[in-house]
């Protein structure tokens, strides 16, 4: 897969909701019902971050339920890579981006989103053919006044800002013009996630998914 191709996919990916649910899941047993409340709650594209030993098995239950787009996250390495794929990821996240890791992803045909946070990492990635990426990390880098800033020299760049993005600043990412979505773990509370409330995660998915009405 071409890196111009994998950023039209991840695109793609990113334009299915305003949020895409960062999610760190230690039981793969509730995996198939989570990834079902924030479906039905409006966010179809799900990122499973590779931090927790239960991660790819959780893949593997939420490949399996319909209507949604899995993918892996804090990929990192080769491995990463090729684990993710075979678990079922149809897409990849990344921190940062190195020539091994997008090589990777290239050869696996995973589309990824690999990770930027200045004006030089996103012109390296350009440069490779990646048009869309990750803003990481978001609030830590200047958060809007910064992402707006790369925006303007930098405009063939789409970005999905993560890492300090809240319901209090979501929107004001959504608004700038560099912005396709944002990535935000508070759509699934670990608490919910372990009491099984999944009725209070649709409702905070939804809320999320009319982010950008």
């Amino acid at each position: 897969m071409t890196p111009h191709l994998a950023s039209q996919k991840a695109a793609e990916i990113c334009r299915l909701a305003p949020v895409v649910p960062v999610l760190v899941i230690d039981d793969a047993s509730r995996a198939a019902d989570l990834a079902r409340a924030l479906i039905a709650g409006g966010l179809p594209a799900l990122e499973v971050t590779l931090r927790t030993p239960a991660a790819l098995d959780a893949i593997r239950e939420m490949a399996k339920v319909e209507g949604g787009v899995v993918g892996a996250g804090t990929l990192l390495t080769p491995k990463d890579v090729q684990d993710a794929v075979d678990a079922g990821a149809t897409f990849g996240v990344s921190p940062g981006a190195t020539d091994r890791l997008l090589s990777a992803c290239e050869e696996a045909g995973l589309p990824l989103l690999p990770g930027a946070a200045t004006a030089t990492e996103a012109m390296a990635l350009l440069e490779r053919g990646y048009t869309t990426q990750k803003f990481f990390p978001a609030e830590a880098s200047g958060g809007v006044p910064a992402l707006k800033a790369i925006g303007a020299p930098i405009p063939q760049v789409s970005f999905c800002p993560t890492g300090g993005v809240s319901p209090k600043n979501a929107r004001d990412y959504l608004a700038l013009s560099n912005t396709l979505c944002v990535g935000g773990s508070w759509v699934a509370p670990k608490d919910k996630v372990e009491s099984g409330d999944w009725a209070g995660i649709e409702a905070l998915a939804r809320e999320a998914a009319a982010l950008d009405a």
